[in-house]
Formats: structure tokens, C-alpha cells, sequence
């Protein structure tokens, strides 16, 4: 049993302290591996997700001690190792996408109302916004889906692939722009 009083704390002081009790970068893992294990799945399906994940924290582990500890939340950096790997599985990706472009779409339907509604509109794009990602540039693509998928933020992204926030958004801006034009210019989720 951990008892070391960082245990509950910031994700640095987790890395701190698994210098000297290696057991608690497990904690890192009951946080994140689930989060990381989405977006991965959502990527490049789930056959693939375990062993990324599992891969991920491999490295991270192996890695801990070049950790910045002025970062507190470590979820850009396992974002960004996670990333790495991905790129390495991109024509995976991509096939991925063009299957998407093939499969007949869901009918399952899912209450409240306006969520359905909403889903029912993204489902019937669902083709054509696999196909705008697909096409995407991969480093504007890895942006795109880290901030829509992972949930982070530009400083996030940022420190995750190690880029500017500059950077982050004109990748972003483009990424977008290109998925915007491929769909019609329309966002099907919006009211009219």
C-alpha cells in the first residue's frame, strides 16, 4: 500500500514520488488510462488502444525522471508520448478513416431529444467528416483531435507535441477550416 502523502496530489508530485516508490505512478495510470484509452480507440479503433496505452505509460515510466515538474498535470505529456505512437500507426489511422467512409451508419438512437437530434445530423456527415480527417495533414490532424477528442487545451496541445500555442492554433484554424469546407461549410450540430 502507497502511503505517501503526494499520492492524492498534483500529477508531479505523483512523478516525484515514484522516484522513491515506484508504486505510485500507478495512480497516474487509474487517472488517465481510461481517458487516453477514448481518444486512442477513437483514433485507431479499439484493437489498437490496449497496447498504446499500455505502451504509453511503459515510456512515461521509463521517462520519469526528465519529467518537468513545473507542470502539475501530466496529461499533455502522456498526450504527447501517446501521439508519438499514433504517428507511428498512421496508415492504420487513415485506413481506419476510409473504412469509416464505407460503414453503414448506426441507427441506434439515445434520449434526450436534443441530443438526438444532434447525433442523427452528426451520423448523416459521419462519412463525409471521415473523409475530411483523413485528408487532414497529420500534425494538423494530431491537433484537431487532441483538443476535440483529448479535451486539452492550446497550452496543452502545445506542451504535448512540443510546438508553440501559436502554432497549436494556426494548425487548428486550418484543420478546422479544411473539415468545415469538406462538410459544406456547415456545422451539422448547430441550429438553424
Amino acid at each position: 500500500m502507497i502511503t505517501h502523502p503526494a499520492v492524492r496530489g498534483a500529477d508531479s508530485e505523483l512523478v516525484s514520488a515514484s522516484l522513491t516508490e515506484p508504486e505510485a505512478f500507478a495512480e497516474l495510470f487509474d487517472r488517465y488510462s481510461a481517458m487516453l484509452y477514448r481518444y486512442v480507440a477513437k483514433r485507431l479503433g479499439p484493437d489498437h488502444a490496449e497496447d498504446l496505452v499500455g505502451e504509453t505509460f511503459l515510456i512515461a515510466f521509463s521517462r520519469r525522471r526528465s519529467y518537468d515538474l513545473i507542470y502539475t498535470d501530466a496529461r499533455p505529456w502522456l498526450f504527447g508520448i501517446l501521439t508519438k505512437l499514433v504517428s507511428r500507426h498512421h496508415r492504420k489511422e487513415a485506413a481506419r478513416y476510409r473504412a469509416l467512409l464505407r460503414a453503414p451508419v448506426d441507427s441506434a438512437v439515445e434520449s434526450p431529444a436534443d441530443r438526438v437530434a444532434a447525433g442523427v445530423s452528426a451520423q448523416a456527415v459521419r462519412a463525409d467528416l471521415a473523409g475530411a480527417l483523413a485528408a487532414l495533414p497529420a500534425k494538423d490532424r494530431d491537433v484537431l483531435l487532441l483538443i476535440a477528442w483529448g479535451d486539452l487545451t492550446y497550452e496543452e496541445v502545445a506542451q504535448a507535441l512540443g510546438i508553440p500555442v501559436g502554432t497549436v492554433r494556426s494548425r487548428l484554424n486550418r484543420g478546422r477550416r479544411k473539415v468545415r469546407a469538406a462538410l459544406g461549410d456547415t456545422n451539422p450540430v448547430e441550429e438553424e
